[in-house]
């Protein structure tokens, strides 16, 4: 897999890079697909893609800055390697910190599943068609990859950096997400299924405070995060659109601490979802009569058209 990594381009995007190396999994151990109702190989394929997905994330990371990779050690556990292999270097060696090691954990574990959103519909559909685990894995992960879902996190945090770069008002803000004429959408906030507050943000919330108290961090974007709450959920517009944050609002000013940069939100989000989708695609498979999903479409088209000729068209 190494020689795979080694010939894509530097500027690749870490998202790109997981998506291809997920999918070339399939490639490197066709064994698993010999009998695709064996439990102990569908057990040891998910151990797997659990175990591998943190190094190709890492080493995607450090494909795309041109940095050496760094191989995993058996004394650290998951989220304390994963750090290790993404922001260890032979001038700054990683220091296992129990703290990190614990928020960055949390976060995974909020991001496991969650309903039939894009992605995991993804993961299900492409799955129906009894294609193995990775490929359907690495559908799901170019579904996320999209700003709707699974850049959020990312689009909140250059907001804020912009409001902060810019010395804008909290109250200009909100005024501007209120004024149609401004085109500008207050990121973080709302969400498809929840119209309250969403809980996994309140629990990212109290936890970023805590993990920036406890280290005796200021940060400037956490100030201007919780006034843009505080004066968001006290507005009748708002209120009456349900719109209060979501799991992205503060999940990404987490990452920020951790010294992963915002390319890389959407890969720690995979690396989270992946044992929900796993769990799905096992769900899906393990529904008795198997059947392959087949989305219906209405025609709303022209019902009277008449066939021209190309050589009669203009």
């Amino acid at each position: 897999m190494i020689t795979y990594f080694d010939g894509m381009p530097t500027a690749a995007h870490p998202m790109a890079i997981l998506s291809s190396m997920v999918n070339s999994l399939a490639i490197y151990y066709p064994q698993y697909f010999v009998d695709e109702d064996s439990e102990d190989l569908y057990q040891l394929m998910a151990a797997r893609l659990i175990s591998k997905i943190r190094t190709i994330a890492a080493f995607s990371y450090k494909k795309s800055v041109g940095e050496p990779f760094v191989y995993p050690r058996h004394d650290l556990k998951y989220c304390a390697n994963f750090l290790h292999m993404m922001v260890n270097s032979p001038v700054r060696p990683y220091v296992p910190d129990s703290e990190e090691e614990r928020i960055l954990n949390m976060l995974l574990v909020l991001h496991a599943d969650h309903e039939q959103n894009c992605s995991t519909s993804t993961v299900r559909l492409v799955g129906s068609s009894r294609v193995n685990l990775y490929s359907s894995i690495g559908a799901g992960i170019c579904a996320l990859w999209g700003p709707l879902h699974g850049g959020a996190n990312q689009e909140v945090i250059e907001m804020l950096e912009n409001i902060h770069d810019s010395n804008m008002s909290v109250a200009d803000v909100i005024a501007d997400a209120k004024n149609p004429e401004k085109r500008f959408r207050l990121s973080g906030f709302g969400h498809r299924v929840y119209k309250n507050y969403d809980p996994r943000a309140r629990i990212l919330k109290k936890a970023c405070a805590d993990f920036m108290k406890n280290r005796h961090i200021s940060d400037p974007l956490l100030e201007i995060a919780l006034e843009l709450e505080n004066a968001a959920l006290s507005d009748d517009y708002f209120i009456e659109r349900n719109l209060y944050p979501n799991v992205d609002f503060y999940s990404g000013i987490i990452y920020r601490e951790l010294g992963i940069p915002s390319n890389m939100y959407m890969v720690l989000f995979a690396m989270g979802r992946m044992p929900g989708w796993i769990a799905q695609w096992k769900e899906m498979h393990d529904t008795k009569p198997f059947k392959i999903g087949r989305p219906r479409q209405i025609y709303t088209g022209l019902t009277d058209a008449v066939y021209q000729p190309s050589s009669e068209r203009s």
